[in-house]
């Protein structure tokens, strides 16, 4: 038996769905109840490469547009007149 079919079966059986179907979140929240330090880094790691990913789509658009330019324009705020 290999580590995805133990993990599966484990899983299941813990779990004792209706059907023999055993899904992602089933799997995420047995490894939330047993292995939370591992959970925690997958998700740091994730975080991680994706705020990575929106620093290279930034430089990427600053390179083919110009220094300049901006991702999202900002919105300016309307002044009341006193």
């Amino acid at each position: 038996m290999n580590l995805k079919e133990y993990m599966i079966d484990y899983v299941g059986n813990k779990h004792n769905p209706d059907t023999d179907d055993v899904t992602v979140d089933m799997v995420v929240e047995t490894l939330a109840e047993e292995f939370p330090e591992f959970l925690l880094m997958v998700a740091e790691e994730n975080y991680i490469r994706g705020y990575e990913q929106a620093l290279d789509d930034v430089n990427s658009v600053k390179k083919k547009y110009g220094q300049q330019s901006t991702v999202h324009k900002k919105k300016s705020k309307k002044r009341k007149n006193k």
